[in-house]
């Protein structure tokens, strides 16, 4: 029995062995499918860019759209242009007639430097491994920021998904890449029927603006003098600008004059609100006496002044006087003083 048992799992364990070799073998096969894996021999040559923004380490090198290569550096050269080593397969063929040109493998961004041959070239002799191709041979990547500002009036009538589309076959039309006019000129065609749709509101738009102007029209003559007198007051204020100036200096010092001058009367005024207060609280404590005062007062005054007139006078006898003096450092000390006169026992 044991030896049945041995057997079978040496069966079972070559089976399993021969299961890992294979799936082993075809996931090998398959990575290299797909990352265009070679295991041929390299030769590394050099590019010289007037622009390589975006290029890094890794990008494909490419020819005919098939990779054939990859970036192994970027550096600067003479602190005015870029330059670019890459490693090719032994089997690729370069020439003193190969151009290199830096295009865009999508919209995120990413480029590739792809290798075509001038056929306006005089010599195709083959470019020795390490050599660099000039930059009057190589060619920068479009410039997706002007390009795109040329389309701007065109996107702002469209929705996301054909902007992106529509972008995606211009840069595929502009970096000479074939098959992709028709569809540019698809898109071109589906942007007009979305322009074509929205004719409503173009429509109105534009008979808004009809209006707007023929009012604008009709009141030129206001409007040109409106220009003319803002004219004149912004050439008055430039005139004047240095007086302008002089005042503002001036209030500027006022300001700060003014300031301190709050500033010291700041503690006195405080002052004289809190006794204002305290004021204000008597009156309001003794109104009802003082309205009856200022009720008899006219009737006093007026017997007084009768009093008063055709020779007849007033005797004022001074009987006691009291008070309080005051002298520096706070000390106070009353006084009282009895005058003494006759007439003050009348009583």
């Amino acid at each position: 029995m044991p030896k049945l048992l041995d057997k079978k799992t040496s069966i079972d364990l070559t089976k399993l062995l021969i299961f890992i070799v294979i799936t082993t073998m075809a996931t090998g096969v398959l990575v290299a499918v797909i990352g265009n894996i070679s295991f041929s021999g390299k030769k590394t040559f050099k590019a010289e860019f007037s622009d390589a923004t975006g290029v890094v380490k890794g990008d494909d090198i490419r020819i005919a759209g098939v990779k054939v290569g990859t970036v192994e550096g970027v550096e600067i050269k003479d602190r005015s242009r870029a330059l670019v080593t890459f490693k090719v397969e032994d089997s690729t063929p370069m020439t003193e007639a190969t151009n290199a040109t830096i295009k865009y493998r999508n919209l995120v961004g990413q480029r590739y430097i792809s290798l075509t041959e001038d056929p306006e070239a005089t010599s195709d002799d083959e470019l020795g491994e390490g050599n660099t191709i000039p930059v009057s041979k190589t060619s920068p990547a479009l410039d997706l920021t002007v390009l795109f500002n040329g389309f701007k009036p065109l996107f702002q009538a469209l929705s996301p998904t054909d902007i992106n589309q529509l972008s995606y076959e211009i840069v595929q039309v502009f970096q000479g890449e074939g098959g992709t006019l028709e569809s540019l000129l698809a898109n071109t065609a589906s942007v007009t029927n979305t322009l074509a749709e929205r004719d409503e509101v173009i429509s109105s738009l534009i008979d808004n603006l009809n209006v707007v102007l023929d009012n604008l029209g009709d009141r030129d003559t206001e409007l040109s003098d409106l220009i003319v007198t803002f004219k004149t007051f912004v050439g008055g204020l430039k005139d004047d600008r240095a007086a302008i100036l002089d005042s503002l200096d001036q209030i500027s010092a006022l300001s700060v004059q003014t300031a301190d001058l709050v500033k010291g009367i700041r503690s006195p005024f405080v002052e004289d609100i809190k006794q204002l207060r305290k004021l204000t609280k008597n009156i309001d404590r003794n109104k009802a006496e003082l309205d009856r005062a200022l009720q008899v007062l006219p009737i006093k005054l007026t017997k007084v002044g009768r009093t008063a007139i055709y020779g007849s006078f007033f005797n004022f006898y001074l009987c006691q006087f009291k008070g309080t003096v005051r002298f520096p450092g706070g000390l106070s000390v009353p006084v009282s003083y009895n005058t003494g006169a006759a007439r003050c026992d009348l009583g």
